[in-house]
């Protein structure tokens, strides 16, 4: 990704010569220019999430076949280039910059409340798609800003939103944005959610069912295939350093994540349990591991290099997934295990896509949730029969080369919007 420079958008100064060859695209006539589409996210790489490496995958999987993408979300990196998500009165700037063909813009906030990000250049952004309209606008939420902005400021051309989530867990924020949602869904020409299970189970996308179609979360699947001469050579180090059995987790530390499950159940399990990830509960975690007398067997990572991962998942015995909530709605780090051959034992989430991206006894091992034992007794059933984790390893890559390759994400998302481009639906017009 190339160095971020001072946005046009900040200082109020004549487009910068990415959006003026943008806007000139405009003049061509559309049989004979690519489709082109923005992206309204959150965050984008190198912030490091679910939704986040799918926004950016998508992107750079359009491009591959031919799309114009430009990417809309906040800027979390402050002046010297260091995260201050979970600082909420740390200043960004707004920046403009290249990752590969995707045009990114990065919104800068003087602050943050209540997890709604406060970016004065957001109108201003969202002005120029109706002064220069995309042909394809794609919302990807739960996300407070981009919805209070598009409900003030609705560009002139489709609407498609990508529903992630519901918001589980911060009711007081879910009901203030609970308008804002259903404007969003009712302005929305289609509705893509990433798995039958959380479709079927969430009351707000129950409301528009019939405009509903499932796209699932994908990655692109060749980094955790056909791993890299530096993954390989990790996953070897990480063999030798720590031997096996190797648990592995992968996730920011956050309350449904249910890092302190697995601890729990490494107390009954042998091996070690490594953790990649950081985030706000990662003291109060350090603190359980010791209370537990397991501190000695947790490898605390952090956040790591992409081929320090794959190289993980290659060398890990299995990945615990004890995700305990629908906050959790696919878990897309299960499709980076299970294309590594790595099995997957994971929760039965209600409503939730969780235990149909890796199936039990298919690609890995469903337990209930919040149930340390029985996280345990799956893990010791891998080791105690080779026949069964082998079989899993095989289905778990067989499922992910299947049905999780970002060139069938990518594939899937442009049918979708040319069918909107040929009028089989009207812009801002309910499919219902």
């Amino acid at each position: 990704m190339t160095n971020s420079t001072r946005s046009a958008f900040a200082d109020g100064g004549p487009l910068s010569p990415s959006l003026e060859m943008f806007a000139r695209s405009r003049r061509v006539p559309r049989a004979s220019r690519p489709i082109r589409v923005c992206h309204l996210g959150k965050f984008y790489p190198p912030h490091w999430g679910g939704i986040e490496t799918h926004v950016r995958l998508l992107a750079r999987a359009q491009v591959e076949a031919g799309a114009s993408v430009r990417v809309i979300c906040v800027n979390h990196l402050d002046e010297s280039g260091s995260n201050v998500l979970d600082r909420n009165l740390t200043r960004t700037p707004t920046t403009e910059e290249h990752d590969g063909a995707v045009h990114v813009v990065r919104l800068g906030r003087p602050l943050s409340m209540a997890k709604l990000d406060v970016c004065p250049d957001l109108m201003r952004v969202l002005g120029d798609l109706r002064r220069d309209p995309v042909d394809i606008v794609h919302l990807h939420v739960p996300n407070p800003l981009m919805l209070l902005g598009l409900a003030l400021l609705p560009p002139p051309t489709p609407l498609v939103v990508s529903y992630h989530s519901d918001v589980v867990h911060q009711k007081v924020l879910g009901k203030a944005l609970r308008p804002f949602e259903r404007w969003g869904l009712t302005r929305a020409a289609r509705i893509l959610t990433t798995s039958p299970p959380y479709a079927s189970g969430s009351p707000l996308l129950g409301e528009f069912a019939s405009k509903i179609e499932v796209v699932p979360l994908s990655v692109d699947l060749s980094a955790f295939t056909s791993p890299s001469p530096a993954a390989r050579q990790h996953a070897d180090e990480l063999r030798r350093r720590y031997g096996a059995p190797l648990w592995l987790s992968v996730g920011r530390l956050v309350p449904y994540k249910a890092h302190a499950v697995a601890l729990e159940a490494l107390r009954h399990a042998p091996g070690r349990l490594m953790i990649v990830g950081d985030g706000p509960l990662e003291t109060k975690l350090r603190h359980r591991a010791q209370e537990l007398g397991v501190a000695d067997r947790v490898i605390w990572r952090g956040a790591i290099s992409d081929a320090e991962l794959v190289g993980s998942y290659h060398a890990a015995t299995a990945l615990w997934f004890p995700s305990n909530a629908r906050s959790e709605a696919f878990g897309l780090v299960q499709v980076e295990a299970m294309a590594s051959g790595c099995p997957v034992i994971n929760c039965s989430v209600p409503d939730s896509g969780v235990a149909w991206v890796s199936q039990h006894e298919k690609t890995g091992l469903t337990v209930p949730r919040d149930d340390p034992g029985a996280l345990a007794a799956a893990a010791r059933r891998l080791l105690d029969d080779p026949r069964l984790a082998a079989r899993l390893r095989a289905g778990a890559r067989e499922r992910a080369v299947r049905k999780f390759g970002h060139d069938r994400m990518a594939r899937e998302s442009l049918d979708l919007y040319r069918q909107m481009q040929g009028g089989a639906v009207a812009p801002g017009v309910c499919a219902q």
